[in-house]
């Protein structure tokens, strides 16, 4: 091969190297940096209950309840899961009534940044009829001032944003998963 030729081949093929090179470079700068989203965050760590705050239980039909947490925290948390949920006797914590937790849905996490908020809905099997009601399962109703939600590790005893008190027939609960 003339030295001439051999010039024009080590030139093209540095060229076609060149060429591969800038578009790999390219190829693997199409992420994060290249759209401006900058580098990821680790995720924050887990809502404690010195984090949350229950802010209380909104009625939102004749059987269900909103429940609505605050992150009190400086930093970020997740919050992730359902809420337990027990009727308070008496408003007396040791007089508390279990409940057991029917979950609706899937839950995901919810990233709450400080002051941010999630709620989860409770349904309850109504209790029928005026002031006396009844159970359509002939079971009592059962009445309570307060019911202790636990949520990130704490127990929180709300009272009906409406002062009444809580009635239900049985001893389910139907509830969503944390929300945002």
């Amino acid at each position: 091969m003339k030295r001439s030729t051999r010039c024009v081949a080590i030139k093209a093929s540095s060229a076609l190297l060149l060429a591969g090179f800038l578009s790999a470079t390219l190829v693997a700068g199409s992420g994060a940096a290249a759209t401006g989203e900058g580098p990821r965050r680790a995720p924050a760590a887990p809502c404690t209950s010195k984090q949350i705050v229950a802010n209380g239980a909104r009625s939102t039909g004749s059987a269900q309840v909103r429940v609505t947490v605050t992150n009190k925290g400086t930093k970020p948390c997740v919050l992730n899961g359902f809420p337990t949920v027990a009727l308070a006797g008496q408003g007396s914590p040791d007089k508390n009534k279990p409940l057991q937790v029917i979950r609706v849905g899937t839950s995901a996490p919810v990233q709450l940044a400080a002051g941010g908020r999630a709620s989860a809905q409770l349904t309850f099997t109504p209790v029928l009829g005026e002031a006396d009601g009844y159970c359509a399962s002939g079971a009592e109703p059962v009445v309570a001032p307060t019911m202790v939600v636990g949520v990130a590790g704490g127990r929180y005893q709300l009272a009906p944003g409406d002062g009444g008190e809580f009635a239900l027939c049985g001893g389910t609960v139907r509830a969503t998963a944390f929300h945002g």
